[in-house]
């Protein structure tokens, strides 16, 4: 059977200005991740935007971030609320949407404020990343909500508070989702060019504390124990594990210690990232990094104490997450948008999805690039064009009777 899907789609394009003006409204308001006032206020705009949709709207405290401090004790700061809308919890398809409220800018980041580069270029903290994206998914949403088949589909969206930093307190959302879903629906920017990520490597953060022994520099430096010394010690040999198996990058990203010259430092603190293609990959790099804080440990008057660990699963296609994007394929071709996909090295919330079985893609919203800098940037352009691809894959899944092969748990990594 022939569906005419054109009244809904060209309804999008009355919708440009608005999705525009609400874009620039979000992106105004900061909203890095450790900024939990700025992030609630987001939350609670998104809030008044949804209102329209009819869903039951649900407000989620997530746990306190934990992390490192400068003086190596773990420390603990809250985060934003997560906001989570559910409709239609017994229709026969179930789609998880998902799209972050947080940014990698915080509160006394330079970068507050938006700037026209040209008729169709914004440059602006998260306009991208992603803030744009969240309005490409209300819209896309709300198209189908006005069309005749919006009842052939439940849906289940999260805006949660802190992806930035690894969704550190919202994975346990995104898992429980994903026992009620079918598929996903993620709404990071796609590729600059317009391309979508398709499998994506996995991600672990760790930091390092090491505990030396000061003592005076001049007078009796052989009675110290230099914790910097031993850090990059450490750093020198996680560094050439890079090169050892295929996939694995580290990158130690952080480095501090020490105070006056005339004192053997007695702290340093590092972190580092790794990023890693298999699930396997993972017990390589931790089997490595245990017998490095060892070593340091068996060093007289050293003390190494490592935190963190693997956050995100690589996302590794599936059949279904393929048929998923070949469908996106189609509906890019009946809307004159080429569609392709390309693995990369980056990482969000689509991992945990698919670590937890289900199919998603997770690029969906606006175009743009440069993003995590001061260049960030989103054409204009892209707000309907992208809404138009998401509303006319989510009407195609209301319209096609057979979806066994979104049924079929496929093996999860």
């Amino acid at each position: 059977m022939t569906f005419d899907y054109t009244p809904w789609l060209d309804w999008l394009d009355t919708q440009q200005d608005l999705m525009l003006q609400r874009t620039l409204e979000l992106s105004l308001i900061n909203s890095g991740t450790l900024n939990a006032e700025g992030v609630n206020h987001v939350r609670q705009t998104l809030s008044d935007y949804c209102e329209s949709l009819g869903g039951t709207i649900e407000v989620i405290p997530v746990p306190d971030y934990e992390y490192v401090a400068t003086n190596g004790v773990v420390e603990t700061t809250p985060l934003g609320d997560a906001l989570r809308i559910k409709k239609r919890p017994d229709a026969p398809l179930q789609i998880f949407f998902c799209g972050h409220m947080d940014t990698v800018f915080p509160i006394d980041h330079p970068f507050q404020n938006v700037t026209w580069l040209d008729d169709n270029t914004l440059n602006g903290p998260g306009v991208a990343d992603l803030k744009g994206g969240l309005l490409v998914m209300l819209k896309a949403i709300e198209a189908l909500e006005r069309s005749p088949w919006a009842d052939k589909i439940g849906w289940e969206i999260l805006f949660n508070p802190d992806e930035e930093i690894g969704s550190p307190g919202s994975a346990p959302l995104i898992a429980d989702a994903a026992t009620r879903v079918d598929l996903g629906m993620i709404y990071e920017p796609c590729m600059p060019d317009g391309t979508l990520a398709g499998a994506r490597k996995g991600s672990g953060n760790f930091s390092v504390v090491v505990r030396g022994k000061a003592a005076h520099a001049g007078r009796e430096h052989h009675l110290g124990r230099n914790a910097i010394r031993a850090m990059s010690d450490f750093i020198s040999a996680l560094d050439d594990l890079n090169g050892q198996r295929e996939g694995v990058t580290i990158n130690p990203g952080f480095i501090e210690g020490g105070g006056a010259v005339n004192i053997v430092p007695e702290l340093c603190i590092s972190r580092f990232n790794i990023r890693l293609e298999q699930p396997e990959d993972e017990q390589w790099c931790l089997d490595h990094i245990n017998q490095l804080i060892q070593n340091l440990n068996g060093r007289d008057g050293i003390q190494a104490q490592l935190h963190g660990g693997f956050g995100r699963k690589p996302k590794v296609l599936s059949p279904a997450n393929q048929r998923l994007f070949e469908l996106a394929r189609d509906c890019g071709s009946e809307l004159g948008m080429p569609i392709r996909w390309q693995a990369t090295g980056g990482c969000c919330d689509g991992n945990n999805l698919a670590a937890a079985g289900i199919p998603n893609i997770d690029t969906l919203g606006v175009q743009g690039g440069k993003i995590h800098s001061s260049e960030e940037y989103m054409l204009v352009s892209s707000l309907v064009e992208r809404a138009k691809l998401s509303a006319l894959l989510l009407m195609k899944l209301a319209t096609t009777e057979d979806l066994g092969w979104l049924k079929e748990n496929p093996e999860c990594c």
